[in-house]
């Protein structure tokens, strides 16, 4: 379905200040009408790197990126209802998307088939694919407070784990899993064998350096993050810090949700971006912050890294943090991308 072209190194660096793009970075071009709910790369490729976005005009928004950072849109697909959350199959061929119309698809991209593999009783928030050394599936999590484990092979789901109450987040990392649901429940799973529950409380999952899941950062809607670690040595290892705030020249502050957080696949360093309209660069293992945007005029909903941890992609949009009186239909959404192999390489060496 999609031509293949090779990538390299050059990237834009004449793109224009404005109050949409006060830090310079490339735009995507056609963005979705209404505001982008997640993002996702496709998984490492020696051929073209394409970029999947789901958004709340019901689409799912594919685009090819090009080595000198334009973009070309390639395809698209819709649900019946908002689109939450997508992930992509290990091997880049298919697609798998949640939606408010209480419904996850698979979008083949060969084939360009868009076909139902799971429905829920209320929308899907999280969508995570699975590929473990003895299966793979979807992971479903849902408002009707329910975990779904799929075999896209079959209309009945694998397993169905009942939550206390409905999911906000998901992150997966095998053989680790984190789910995060309403009243600040926090759940790691273990997907060896059979998925069953650890007894650890603990959502985007960090790694050792020996390559095993270790850890995650979770951020809250009061501008903190908190970072844990699931056996920790020490207990001052685990540690929360502040971003996303803003003083006011009256003396206040201002705090605004963290609404996403990303792990860079080389570095473990991570992004976070809020509702104040920036995203920042951070190194936990040293605690330092290492890169804050300029601040745009929108929030930034979403954001992700490519797997080689060289490109950026962020989006702007409204949020909702601040109710439906708030929203203005005519802002729409962005999606920018930026060069990120040096800016996001750690402080000390780990």
């Amino acid at each position: 379905m999609f031509s293949q072209t090779s990538t390299n190194n050059f990237w834009p660096k004449n793109q224009n200040q404005t109050s949409n793009n006060p830090n310079k970075d490339v735009e995507v071009v056609s963005p979705p009408s209404d505001s982008v709910s997640s993002l996702a790369f496709s998984p490492p490729s020696n051929n073209a790197i394409f970029l999947v976005a789901t958004s709340w005009d019901n689409n799912v928004s594919c685009w090819q990126i090009n080595g000198d950072g334009t973009s070309q849109p390639k395809a698209q697909q819709s649900h019946s209802g908002p689109v939450l959350d997508s992930s992509w199959q290990h091997d880049g061929t298919k697609i798998y998307t949640g939606s408010c119309d209480k419904t996850c698809k698979m979008w083949d991209l060969q084939s360009n088939q868009f076909v139902t593999v799971g429905q829920h009783d209320a929308p899907i928030k999280t969508v995570n694919w699975i590929n473990t050394p003895k299966y793979s599936c979807v992971l479903t999590g849902s408002w009707d407070k329910t975990l779904k484990f799929w075999d896209t092979r079959s209309p009945q789901p694998m397993l169905v784990i009942q939550l206390s109450e409905r999911c906000y987040c998901a992150d997966v990392l095998y053989p680790m899993a984190m789910v995060g649901t309403a009243e600040r429940t926090l759940i790691c799973y273990n997907l060896e064998g059979t998925p069953t529950e650890y007894k650890s409380r603990c959502i985007s999952i960090f790694k050792d350096k020996k390559e095993a899941p270790t850890g995650f950062c979770v951020g809250s809607i009061e501008g903190r993050v908190a970072v844990q670690y699931i056996q920790a040595s020490n207990s001052k290892d685990n540690f929360t810090f502040k971003c996303h705030r803003d003083n006011k020249a009256s003396g206040g502050l201002d705090i605004y949700p963290v609404n996403a957080i990303a792990r860079h696949p080389i570095h473990g360093t991570i992004a976070t971006c809020g509702s104040d309209g920036r995203f920042s660069l951070w190194d936990t293992l040293s605690r330092t912050k290492l890169k804050g945007s300029e601040q745009m005029d929108q929030p930034v909903t979403t954001c992700t890294f490519d797997p080689q941890g060289n490109l950026f992609a962020y989006a702007t949009g409204y949020d909702w943090s601040r109710g439906h009186e708030f929203a203005n239909s005519q802002k729409g959404s962005k999606i920018y991308l930026r060069y990120v192999a040096e800016e996001a390489k750690p402080r000390k060496k780990r």
